[in-house]
């Protein structure tokens, strides 16, 4: 369920190797000396929105606010913000007078996934976070976010507990089959981290 746990594992000798992405490999193995990044990328992957399969309208809308936020450079600037040599891990602002007059949108995530999503000074925060709340901005709804297990975010989807699931989620044809993906809005390689020692 989680990266640290997977991590714990590895650096314990319970398992060989944790395959995650690169951005929260990172983290990890800058907190770990005795473990490595191996070289050689393990695969690429595309990140998106997920939703509940009833979910037609939602999904056209925020593909509508995805792709404008693609076009003003919005997403570039969030994903700077949390990834590179000069990442600051500043949150994205809504701007000044925005509507929010079409009610709630509730997204589920696992804040587990630096620098996707992460729990910092007891919010959550990171990538998937600012990226809903610039598309609830678009869509004048307010953000909700509730943080839950990994296992459990497609079936808030299939219950409608949640409106939306944003959590480095994978597009995959199995979870094509449960779940309604926006289009990509990040592009994740995945890497294998080993012990180093």
């Amino acid at each position: 369920n989680k990266g640290a746990d997977a991590i714990e594992a590895l650096k314990n000798g319970k398992i060989d190797a944790v395959i995650i992405d690169n951005e929260p490999a990172k983290v990890f193995v800058s907190k770990n000396d005795d473990l490595k990044i191996l070289d050689d990328p393990f695969v690429t992957e595309n990140y998106a929105i997920a939703m509940n399969l009833e979910s037609t309208e939602l999904q056209q809308k925020v593909n509508t606010a995805l792709a404008e936020l693609k076009a003003d450079g919005t997403i570039d600037g969030i994903l700077k913000h949390w990834i590179g040599d000069d990442k600051d891990e500043v949150s994205y602002t809504s701007p000044e007078g925005v509507s929010r007059d079409n009610g709630v949108l509730k997204m589920a995530t696992n804040a587990e996934f630096p620098p996707y999503e992460l729990k910092k000074e007891g919010k959550i925060v990171g990538i998937d976070p600012d990226i809903m709340q610039a598309v609830a901005d678009k869509l004048g709804m307010t953000l909700e976010i509730e943080d839950i297990a990994f296992d459990s975010l497609i079936p808030e989807l299939q219950s409608k507990k949640a409106d939306v699931v944003a959590a480095g989620m994978t597009v995959t044809e199995d979870r094509q089959k449960n779940v309604l993906f926006s289009d990509p809005y990040a592009t994740g390689v995945q890497v294998i981290i080993v012990r180093s020692k």
